[in-house]
């Protein structure tokens, strides 16, 4: 791939302008859906948890589909005024428990700096390298082997990064910081209405499984996106933006339902290179253009990435634990 010819920028463009009747049609077939389902959960509860279920499934599926209107806006690609970007973003970062300006800060620093070994840390699945790992002390490696084990990555972990971890300021600026505390005072007074009017064993049942359920699928589409058999990696100083995009981030070649629930994230390869563009445009752009059509992973092989544990430098490409049984000495 030629990275220093490719005059991708026009091509990106043409795809970057948000549609403002697409953009409302999807917040109408996602948002109000998402808010439905819940109050059915709810409701359903004082009959029967069994009843409430499956709306709590149906609710967390909308979540996923809220979360990617919330993550274009954060993008600045879902409306072409900045303003709408941020107040679409604070309300739908409230219903997806995620403070606006503060992810979309991290956010940002993940895109400038997927790939790259030498800026990792901000806003992804952190990976160690072999020689990181040999390196660290016991307790940092049993630490991370729990980190990286699929029940703490994709469930508790879910639940702690959703629920705790983005309750907590961190070291921002003034609006971040502000957005998480206004964001937490927003949850707060929902959760005491919702629990005067339906009780609290309902709101903190149908919370924290709406919240489970969708924040784990969550996690898993962005754990695949970034830990996938060939994925590109290099250091700072021969890192590659264009690279890091299409060869760096997954085709995640999905069936036609999930993608649609997934907001087409699929095509985060084209994401990647092109963050303004709306994810309703992402399909068209691919299939428009043969430099897009990369390896696809898909939803059979992806159960594969669960092996990838470490980055490998010496052989440049991710393994497993059992790596390890060449340093008998470790």
């Amino acid at each position: 791939m030629n990275t220093e010819k490719t005059n991708w920028q026009p091509i990106i463009s043409k795809y970057a302008r948000p549609s403002l009747s697409r953009s409302l049609l999807q917040v109408a077939d996602s948002v109000l859906p998402f808010l439905a389902f819940f109050y059915l959960a709810l409701r359903s509860f004082s009959v029967s948890i069994w009843l409430a279920l499956p709306f709590c499934v149906l609710a967390a599926a909308f979540m996923v589909r809220t979360f990617i209107i919330f993550h274009d806006c954060g993008h600045g690609s879902f409306f072409e005024s900045q303003n709408a970007n941020d107040l679409l973003g604070f309300i739908t970062g409230v219903l997806t428990f995620t403070p606006y300006y503060s992810w979309r800060h991290d956010h940002a620093v993940h895109h400038a700096t997927s790939g790259d070994l030498d800026r990792r840390g901000v806003g992804d699945v952190y990976t160690m390298t072999v020689d990181e790992y040999l390196a660290s002390p016991w307790w940092k490696r049993v630490g991370y082997r729990i980190m990286r084990n699929p029940v703490a990555m994709f469930i508790l972990g879910s639940l702690i990064v959703f629920v705790v971890s983005q309750r907590i300021p961190h070291g921002n600026g003034r609006r971040e910081q502000a957005s998480v505390w206004w964001t937490n005072l927003s949850l707060a007074g929902i959760a005491v209405l919702l629990s005067l009017t339906f009780g609290w064993q309902a709101y903190v049942f149908v919370q924290l499984l709406v919240i489970l359920i969708g924040a784990s699928v969550g996690i898993w589409l962005f754990y695949v996106q970034h830990n996938f058999e060939g994925v590109y990696w290099e250091r700072h100083e021969q890192w590659n933006y264009f690279k890091a995009s299409l060869l760096g981030s997954s085709f995640y070649k999905l069936p036609a339902v999930l993608n649609w629930f997934s907001g087409n994230i699929g095509y985060h390869h084209i994401h990647h290179l092109g963050a303004k563009i709306p994810n309703y445009n992402l399909a068209r752009a691919y299939k428009e253009n043969p430099m897009f059509h990369v390896t696809p992973l898909t939803l059979s092989s992806s159960f594969r990435c669960l092996r990838w544990r470490l980055y490998d430098e010496a052989s440049r490409r991710l393994v497993g634990w059992d790596v390890l049984k060449n340093y008998p000495a470790q």
